[in-house]
């Protein structure tokens, strides 16, 4: 269990920044904005530089398939690696690993005639780097925030990623459309560089030194035990294992398609969608307010939301009611992901913080490969419309299994002793808590709950 040497780094005495916005959660807070600016933009770039290069719409899935599966196949040893070494160098590793593959990428396109097989690869370097870099990132973000004002950390982090996701895609179209997508890449590798160099400064000499355990799959498998005796945890990541599919699937194939037959194309597509980014980041202010007592329980009836552009579009309903939907889903999901981080933060111990994450990381984007592969046949079978309404349906399905889950229903929020001048005092509060949990439900073989990386 966490000693009170694993306490967040000193808050910040600055007047001009809050005393929960610490050294660490600063650097962190940082770099993502500035790896996320670029990797948005990259997303746009790297489809681009396919569709240059002479491919298809098939090959742009291609190279987006080849992330995806090593992401997925590199998650588990990722979390696992990340709780037994320093996560700050496992950060900066797989920052290193991330730029060069990028630069590799931007050096292939900027050269012409990149080869579908050499972006492929690239591509899984970059969701190798990626599986191995969220974890130990999601960890690390949760032990530099303690005391009450936690889930207000959250919701400013989230709500930054947001804004940089939103401002990432505008820009980085146009700067493809300016000056090509081999410069878009090349930023996007500058941008690992600069946010790796920052992380290098994270002070970690508050975190005592990792015991070592039984080896790599011995770490796996405690990660696991600790995943599965939490009815609410493993409740709520399989329900987003079908949430997160049939939205992606819904929103990365249907919606392009509705759009170019019935809204106008892909400008009007691209507004729906930008107003779903305003709507996370409105949302991060509300939950910088709000403090839901019942976490899991808000959270959850928040993702009913969710169903409502797979409706939408099936219907499918004018442009400014899809905005208007979009909007509201951007919201509430923002309800979810900081009451869902937050819980991870009171309930998980903070030495298996990222073997945790990477089972919710696994499960949360395992099935997405399969729900848009089987969108075009199941659009042959059954037509657009019944699809996007069975979307919907599952959607409504799996979020009201999980609302079964009696810890789902109760795990309430437990307030910490505010940060004062002992940055210890608040962790060992929130460490005092998490072990009498631990006692009464562990003991009972029973558990309870609580961010992306969703």
């Amino acid at each position: 269990m966490t000693s009170s040497a694993d306490a967040p780094s000193t808050p910040s005495k600055s007047p001009r920044r809050p005393a929960w916005a610490g050294r660490n959660y600063t650097l962190l807070a940082t770099s993502a904005f500035i790896t996320a600016l670029g990797a948005n933009g990259a997303l746009i770039a790297s489809a681009f530089a396919v569709l240059e290069s002479g491919g298809d719409g098939g090959d742009v899935g291609l190279v987006a398939a080849a992330r995806t599966l090593f992401l997925v196949i590199f998650l588990l040893v990722g979390g696992a690696v990340a709780d037994r070494l320093p996560r700050h160098h496992v950060m900066v590793a797989a920052n290193a690993l991330n730029f060069f593959s990028q630069g590799a990428f931007a050096l292939l396109v900027l050269m012409g005639d990149p080869q579908l097989w050499q972006m492929m690869v690239l591509s899984a370097l970059g969701g190798m780097g990626q599986a191995f870099f969220s974890p130990a990132a999601e960890g690390m973000l949760m032990a530099s925030v303690t005391g009450e004002q936690a889930s207000r950390a959250f919701a400013l982090f989230r709500m930054a990623m947001s804004g940089a996701a939103v401002a990432g895609a505008a820009l980085g179209g146009a700067l493809v459309a300016a000056f090509g997508p081999g410069w878009v890449l090349a930023v996007d590798a500058a941008a690992f560089a600069v946010a790796g160099a920052l992380r290098c400064f994270l002070d970690v000499s508050h975190i005592a030194p990792r015991e070592p355990g039984g080896g790599l799959l011995s770490d796996m498998r405690d990660g696991w035990r600790e995943f599965v005796s939490r009815p609410w945890l493993w409740g709520i990541v399989a329900q987003f294992s079908v949430v997160v599919a049939v939205v992606g699937a819904a929103e990365a194939v249907f919606g392009p398609l509705v759009a170019r037959d019935e809204l106008g194309g892909a400008g009007p597509w691209g507004f729906a969608l930008g107003a779903f980014g305003v709507g996370t980041i409105l949302g991060g202010l509300l939950m910088m307010r709000w403090k839901p007592k019942r976490l899991l329980f808000a959270a959850t009836l928040s993702v009913f939301s969710l169903a409502l552009p797979s409706a939408a579009l099936a219907v499918p309903v004018p442009l400014p009611a899809l905005v208007a939907v979009m909007f509201v889903s951007g919201v509430t999901i923002e309800i979810f992901g900081v009451s869902w981080i937050t819980a991870l933060h009171q309930e998980i111990p903070e030495e298996k913080l990222s073997r945790v994450s990477a089972y919710d990381w696994f499960g949360s984007v395992a099935m997405v490969p399969i729900a848009t592969a089987l969108a075009g046949p199941a659009e042959s079978a059954f037509g657009r419309s019944a699809s996007l309404w069975g979307c919907a349906a599952l959607v409504v399905v799996a979020t009201t299994a999980v609302l079964f889950v009696p810890d789902v229903r109760r795990l309430r929020r437990r307030e910490s002793t505010p940060i004062t001048g002992d940055p210890a005092a608040g962790r060992a509060d929130v460490v005092g808590v998490v072990d009498s949990v631990m006692g009464a439900e562990i003991g009972a073989a029973a558990t309870r709950d609580a961010t992306p990386p969703r």
